[in-house]
């Protein structure tokens, strides 16, 4: 779906890592659900109008895609690691860092995580972040448009692993710095080999 993701996930295949990605719930081909639906419509409304998005609205959108999501992560790992050129230990890359909180929180092949600080966090996500205690990698866009940028300090901070590390870069959402993916590969082939 974005030329960027299929290029990280080539980068990844070029080190030796199986890489492997599924549409979330309610995007993409995917049905639609009416709640996300109407979540979304009232997020974009609240940021067209230069208004603070609620933690109604965040909820309502964030919190049923990730019970969908983590468990069709997990059926899908489970699923990879049946066939015999793919086996562990796994990390996890993801978008909507809230699904990537649970994972990390509820799946213990997952011993390692690369996280991206552009997404909204519903508030409960912060005590789960607490029950996190895999390295982290956590990437934040400094100017990044649909991010609250001290939320995402406040969840780093919220982190309960030993080991994290924050890389902030200027620009937007899509703007991340090669080299940045390039320290993210690092950071895997670290934990990972």
């Amino acid at each position: 779906m974005y030329p960027r993701l299929v290029a990280r996930a080539r980068h990844a295949a070029a080190e030796g890592f199986a890489a492997a990605t599924i549409e979330l719930p309610g995007s993409g081909d995917r049905p639609r659900w009416a709640a996300a639906e109407r979540a979304r419509t009232d997020l974009r409304r609240a940021m067209e109008a230069g208004e603070p998005v609620s933690d109604e609205i965040i909820d309502a959108l964030i919190l049923p895609l990730v019970d969908k999501a983590v468990p069709e992560s997990q059926a899908a790992l489970d699923t990879l690691l049946t066939l015999p050129e793919i086996g562990g230990p796994v990390g996890y890359s993801g978008g909507v860092i809230s699904v990537g909180i649970r994972l990390a929180v509820v799946e213990p092949r997952i011993v390692a995580a690369g996280f991206f600080a552009g997404s909204f966090v519903p508030r409960t996500m912060f005590e789960e972040a607490r029950q996190v205690t895999i390295p982290l990698h956590v990437l934040l866009q400094w100017d990044d448009e649909g991010n609250d940028r001290q939320a995402a300090l406040d969840l780093f901070d919220a982190f309960g692993s030993k080991e994290k590390t924050l890389h902030a870069n200027m620009g937007g959402h899509t703007g991340v710095p090669q080299f940045a993916g390039e320290d993210a590969a690092g950071f895997f082939a670290r934990h990972l080999r």
